[in-house]
């Protein structure tokens, strides 16, 4: 085994930098018996490896090779299977379990030994030994031991170490010393043996001589130990006497405290006091003004605004812990609170006063109002109600109830007096537009006849506009109260055939103008006291918002909302709120009034509706931009969709008459009455919707009205009896062309294509109907003809037709000369002039068609001829110069 060993040593680990230190011959347990060797390395550089490696013998030759090396620190358990018997079996378990059996126990034991050691000194590690006996593994001793116990260990295991740099350069300096140091060794090994002796013998004198040296300086300490005694003594004696100076210095710090610790307490209560005292003292005058001051004056309302503040800012003050438990302070704060309550009564009444005069001062001004389309100024109250705005301002800060009351009460007597002025004015407005004035009559007495008119307003309410030709009357109510405005036509038929009359034109640009001024003096009326509301009041009303409200929300009996009366200042959303509904409850009558008006003024003429649609819109446009959840853009976007519903019902009402239209079976149709009323409509419209916001709505309107026509057009044509059904449809789109044509809708341009070919396709279906009848004969001689080739048979062979032969051909021609067609061409002129309506002035458009066809047909009963009859010489007795000439003729005499 030791051959073995240093054969090991030599081929495998030396190479590697590795000492083996224990080897044993093992093979693997319950497998065929191929013997391979466990060996322990250390490595000989450090930090130091311990390895356990596997070598086995190589099958080509007798050398040996590494297989496998696990490391030891990655050991976990030894398992010698039996620490009594001897057993050549043990388990070693690193990353799994390797199970081995060793040629014999006490090669077993030897390995398992020095992997103990191993652990020991170089690992430390937890390596569990079971089933090992305790007499092969040395127990765990104290430090002196265990240095002597590691010393042999390390005899035992490490045979060879190598010498260090620093042993190396010393032995050759004691080499170079000695010359006989390489040739002779025993010489040089006698020398050093001699000079080893020198220096024992020297040590031992050494340590002689300092054996005297101890025993004096043990005298010496002895010494020092009895003057450190009689010191002690001597400091004990000086700490009893300085005892009693201790404690006479210790009472005069004490009473130097308590004489620091009462100045500092004097300072900060001369500091609390003044800080009292400054900051909850109110100056005599504040306090003259709260009780006192004048609320009329400017002076008097700067110097109670002074005085509110200071006391605000009294009332207000921080105070610091245990203030609010001084009697002194309670006692202010109390005066505070009843100097507040009593101002703030003050000021609520005199306000409350202020409000009642301005009503009473407004109403005495409404007379000089009402002459005129104009609204009060309410700018010289707001402006003296202004200077209220920072006590406004200090009353909602500190007494939220009465501020609330004074917002109410000043909803309360606005809301009557704006009541009162906007309905005179909604009637100044509504007289001007009816013309119902009467001579001698005076503005001043109208709300005593408020029941009367209002009673009037009403029945036009439920009313709808009805269109009459050109122009929507008033019914007969309105004919006769205005005594100026022409009557309702009596069909539908002769309103169709009436135009604009200047009245007509006259009356909607007064009404134009009516509902412009009626707009146009709300609105900055709206403006002012909305503004004037968020300065008195003290409510922010500018802010971005995510959404626009359409609907008015509706207030109980006059309260505002609870939720904006909750007795604490509000946040801007709630008092832009506030604003919109305090304006809902002072101007509730607005949008009423604003709905009678409109219904009067469809009542009058439905096409009023136009007008006020893109005045509307462009009112609610203007006021959505300024503030679009405002209570003017709330209140006009709701007028406005009565309005559009006004529209929708006069477009309705158009194509309603369409559908009820009814023609006479005595006279000729003509232009068709609601052909007519949409060239008026257009017209108007487009003169009124130009440059508007609302150009959609128009469109959509256009394009219902138009197919209305057209369908209606149609209808009509085909129950006609008296004229052609190709003549009305001819007429009626060349009109509707025309029409669209000069006015240039760009939403219509499908629809004028459509009626431009509609024209054509019936004008060219009359006149090849027409044109049939002058040579009825020919025409059904060459029918023949045309039918005959049609069979199959060759043209040249049609003469051989007993009924189509030349003699039949000539006798057809000779009915036809050219005196007999000028005669039935006269004939033809007069019967279309009969058809023909004069309005659209087609007579000549349609007889220069007739002429083009008649030449059309000329020429092809010519080229039947020459192919069916060749060589026949037959030919008609008139040619195409004198059809030329007869339509001219025929022209001109009429």
């Amino acid at each position: 085994m030791t051959a073995i060993k240093h054969a090991l040593q030599r081929d495998i680990f030396t190479p590697n930098d590795e000492r083996l230190l224990s080897i044993v011959n093992v093979c693997k347990a319950g497998k065929k018996k191929r013997n391979c060797f466990l060996c322990a390395t250390v490595t000989t550089e450090r930090p130091v490896q311990v390895n356990v490696v596997k070598v086995k013998k190589s099958d080509k030759g007798d050398f040996y090779k590494r297989q496998t090396a696990w490391a030891l620190r990655d050991l976990a358990v030894v398992d010698a299977k039996d620490a009594v018997k001897e057993n050549p079996e043990f388990d070693l378990h690193f990353d799994k379990v390797y199970k081995w059996v060793a040629s014999s126990t006490v090669e077993k034991n030897t390995f398992i030994s020095c992997i103990w050691k191993l652990n020991q000194r170089y690992l430390r590690k937890k390596i569990d030994f079971i089933n090992v006996s305790s007499q092969l593994l040395e127990e765990s001793v104290p430090s002196g031991e265990n240095q002597s116990v590691a010393g042999g260990d390390e005899e035992a295991v490490d045979e060879y170490q190598e010498l260090n740099a620093r042993e190396e350069q010393d032995i050759e300096i004691m080499m170079e010393g000695c010359e006989c140091a390489i040739s002779n060794a025993e010489a040089f090994a006698e020398k050093l043996s001699r000079e080893l002796q020198v220096l024992d013998g020297a040590n031992i004198q050494s340590i002689m001589a300092s054996e005297k040296q101890v025993n004096i300086l043990m005298k010496l300490l002895d010494e020092a130990l009895k003057e450190v005694d009689q010191i002690e003594i001597k400091l004990s004696s000086y700490e009893e006497m300085l005892q009693s100076v201790k404690e006479q210095m210790d009472q005069i710090s004490e009473s130097n405290h308590l004489i620091h610790l009462s100045n500092t307490n004097n300072v900060k209560l001369l500091s609390e006091i003044e800080y009292l005292v400054n900051h909850m003292d109110l100056a005599k005058g504040h306090i003259k003004a709260l009780q006192e001051g004048d609320l009329t004056s400017s002076r008097g309302i700067e110097a109670c605004t002074n005085a509110a503040d200071a006391l605000l800012q009294c009332m207000n003050v921080a105070l610091r812990p245990g203030h609010d438990m001084l009697h002194a302070v309670k006692q202010q704060q109390q005066r505070f609170s009843d100097l507040r309550e009593q101002f703030a009564r003050r000021l609520t009444s005199h306000l409350n006063s202020v409000f009642v005069q301005q009503g009473h001062d407004q109403s005495s001004t409404l007379a000089q109002h009402s002459v005129e389309l104009t609204l009060p100024n309410h700018h010289p109250f707001h402006r003296d109600l202004l200077r209220y705005a920072k006590l406004m301002e200090w009353l909602k800060n500190t007494d939220y109830g009465k501020y609330e009351g004074l917002t109410k009460n000043y909803m309360d007597y606005l809301s009557r007096l704006y009541e009162r002025e906007i309905k005179d004015f909604f009637e100044v407005a509504k007289i001007k537009m009816t013309g119902t004035t009467k001579e001698g009559k005076k503005f001043a007495t109208l709300p005593r006849k408020e029941s009367a008119v209002k009673q009037e307003t009403e029945s036009l309410h439920g009313s709808s506009g009805k269109l009459t030709g050109s122009t929507s009357s008033l019914n007969k109510l309105s004919v006769q109260s205005s005594g100026n405005r022409r009557s309702q036509s009596s069909s539908l038929l002769d309103m169709g055939n009436m135009s604009a009359s200047d009245l007509d034109v006259a009356d909607r640009t007064k009404f134009d103008k009516i509902f412009e001024q009626v707009l146009s003096e709300l609105e900055p009326l709206c403006l002012a006291e909305q503004d004037f509301i968020s300065k008195f009041f003290k409510l922010q009303q500018h802010q971005n918002v995510s959404g626009t409200t359409t609907e008015t929300e509706e207030m109980d009996g006059g309260n505002l909302s609870r939720s904006y009366m909750s007795g604490v200042p509000q946040t801007v959303s709630s008092e832009k709120d506030m604003i919109r509904q305090m304006m809902t409850k002072i101007f509730r009558c607005i949008e009423p009034e604003l709905n009678n008006l409109i219904a009067l003024g469809d009542k009058i003429d439905s096409f009023n509706s136009l007008y006020m649609l893109v005045k509307m819109s462009h009112h609610v446009w203007t006021a959505q931009n300024v503030d679009p959840a405002s209570f003017l853009s709330t209140t006009l976007g709701n007028v406005l969709v009565t309005v559009k519903r006004n529209f929708d019902k006069c477009i309705s009402n158009q194509m309603k008459q369409m559908d009820e239209v009814k023609i006479s079976k005595k006279s000729k149709v003509g232009i068709l009455p609601f052909v007519a009323e949409f060239e008026e409509f257009a017209a108007l419209a487009e003169s009124i919707f130009k440059n508007a916001e609302r150009r959609g709505d128009l469109d959509k309107a256009y394009i219902k009205l138009i197919r209305a026509v057209f369908i209606s057009v149609e209808k009509v044509a085909n129950e006609s009896q008296k004229t052609p059904r190709d003549v009305v449809m001819m007429e009626n789109f060349h009109h509707i062309f025309a029409t669209l044509s000069r006015l240039k809708i760009s939403c219509l341009e499908a629809e004028k294509k459509e009626a431009k070919l509609k024209y054509t396709e019936h004008l060219q279906s009359y006149v090849v109907y027409s044109l049939g009848q002058p040579l009825e004969k020919l025409n059904h001689f060459f029918e023949g003809v045309e039918a005959r080739v049609a069979q199959g048979i060759r043209e040249e062979e049609v003469s051989y037709q007993l009924a189509f032969n030349k003699q039949e051909l000539r006798k057809v021609i000779k009915e036809y000369p050219g005196k007999e067609v000028k005669k039935g061409l006269d004939n033809l002129y007069k019967k279309v002039d009969k058809h023909l309506c004069e309005e659209e002035n087609l007579l000549q458009v349609v007889w220069h068609s007739m002429q083009d066809e008649f030449i059309r047909q000329y020429k092809h009963f010519e080229g039947l001829i020459a192919r069916c009859y060749p060589g026949s010489g037959i030919t008609m007795e008139f040619t195409i110069q004198d059809i030329l000439d007869y339509c001219s003729s025929i022209a001109q005499s009429h």
